[in-house]
């Protein structure tokens, strides 16, 4: 009885232990008779595989479909069909090395396949295209490095991430920061984590001086990479610029302008490039130098600002200012009007503009001072004395073999004691006023010493000229 109820036991274990077995068999058999099947272990499954490699690459699952088609290829290397989707992705990514394996391998398999072979030819193109892209980039054609990566590589790789990247590397170099804004923004749809994509981004915003929107950039990408070198770099960048160019605006508020002149242009070193920002330094540059005097220099800051924008009126006006400070009267006037007729409500600027026109009808009359000889506050007894002087120097009969010359000098000279000899036409010439005879004495009906069209002028020296000689002498 003992020995039976051992073999009662044994037995029951026995027949549970092949329950267990059978039981795991059929678990394994019902989980990977789906595997089996997308590793094409059935022909009838090759269309499922296929369809779903196809369903995965439309939304842009690559890897998901490369790693089917991969377990297909390892159990079963003969699926010829596997080699070329394998084949296809590889080159839409750029990944043209393996790609070119793929359809090498797919052409063992399928000798002359025209369709296989016509690809193999686009990755090569491809290839080239791309490498010659990045040498342009590396040279600074620009826009023919553009041509190649749109027309070329990206029609045959539009999955290229390297290509895309390229892209708006080259969008930003031709400062089409708009169309850089606009593929980064569908490159971070397929990956809001693609740090390059974020760099290239916050620049373009960068770029457009929208600096808040480029900061937030930045500050996401080192959020992922706290240590990525680049974004550290554009991001304490603009910081600085935008330190610096704050302090150049206080100072300049406060009146410290030798201050604000250092700031502005340390300002503008920090990035040459950077026109969107620099106009406005340029143009606060030009304004300290103006209050400081420095013409010269304020007119090329004001020139450099209206290089980046023509149409900046305030540079206009702050350069016609300089002019003036230059005595440049026609400049002055030329910017000035520039500017009045694109803001003709503006007073200040036509007060400017008057003050420029007077300036230079001043600078058009004759400088009856500067012809004497004498300063603007010389007294009424050197101005006498100095015409004397230039009178008996050039008189016309002392002057036999040059008349001419002669004639036109005492002329003027004569021309100028009529209104600095008498106080009331000096206070006005002083002024700027207009005054009858001043500045036409050279003839057409103005002051003429020597009579023409019968009038006559008689010259009277107190005690005759300096040195004795004539008392008095007529035309």
């Amino acid at each position: 009885m003992r020995q039976l109820g051992l073999d009662l036991i044994a037995c029951r274990g026995f027949l549970m232990t092949l329950f267990l077995l059978n039981f795991v068999l059929l678990c394994q058999l019902l989980l990977l008779q789906p595997l089996v099947a997308a590793l094409g272990g059935k022909p009838g499954d090759d269309a499922t595989l296929f369809q779903r490699v196809s369903e995965s690459v439309k939304v842009k699952k690559y890897t998901e479909a490369l790693d089917d088609l991969k377990a297909a290829i390892d159990a079963d290397p003969a699926l010829s069909e596997a080699y070329w989707h394998q084949a296809s992705i590889l080159r839409q990514l750029c990944r043209y090395e393996d790609s070119e394996k793929s359809y090498k391998k797919f052409l063992e398999l399928k000798p002359g396949d025209s369709v296989a072979e016509k690809e193999l030819s686009q990755l090569s193109q491809a290839q080239s295209a791309l490498h010659s892209a990045l040498n342009l980039f590396d040279s600074g054609d620009f826009t023919k490095a553009l041509e190649y990566t749109d027309k070329v590589v990206l029609v045959f790789s539009p999955a290229c991430s390297k290509a895309k990247i390229l892209k708006v590397r080259l969008l930003i170099a031709t400062k089409d920061y708009s169309g850089a804004i606009s593929e980064t923004g569908f490159l971070l749809k397929e990956d809001d984590g693609n740090l390059e994509a974020l760099l290239l981004r916050g620049r373009a915003y960068y770029y457009l001086a929208d600096h808040d929107v480029a900061t937030r950039h930045y500050q996401m990408g080192l959020r992922l990479d706290p240590e990525h070198g680049e974004l550290k770099k554009a991001y304490f960048g603009l910081k600085n610029l935008l330190k610096k160019t704050k302090s150049a605006d206080d100072n300049a508020g406060k009146g410290k302008l030798r201050v604000a002149v250092e700031e502005y242009r340390a300002a503008l070193a920090m990035d040459p490039n950077h026109s969107a920002h620099n106009v406005h330094l340029h143009l606060g540059l030009c304004k300290v130098l103006v209050k400081l005097g420095r013409g010269n220099d304020a007119v090329t800051s004001c020139s450099d600002a209206l290089e980046i924008d023509g149409e900046l009126i305030e540079a206009l006006v702050q350069r016609g200012e300089a002019k003036l400070l230059k005595e440049e009267w026609e400049g002055a006037v030329a910017d000035l009007k520039s500017a009045a007729e694109k803001s003709p409500q503006d007073m200040n600027i036509r007060e400017v503009l008057m003050r420029a026109e007077k300036s230079l009808k001043l600078s058009q009359r004759k400088d009856w001072y500067k012809i004497l000889g004498i300063s603007k506050t010389a007294s009424m007894s050197e101005i006498k004395k100095a015409y004397k002087k230039l009178a008996l120097q050039w008189h016309p009969d002392k002057n036999v073999d040059n008349r001419e010359e002669a004639e036109a000098k005492f002329r003027e000279i004569a021309a100028a004691y009529e209104i600095l000899g008498d106080e009331e036409k000096r206070t006005r010439y002083d002024r700027g006023e207009d005054i009858d005879d001043m500045g036409s004495g050279m003839g057409g009906g103005g002051f003429n010493p020597f009579g023409g069209g019968g009038q006559q002028f008689t010259f009277h020296f107190d005690g005759g000229f300096p040195g004795g000689g004539f008392g008095g002498f007529h035309f």
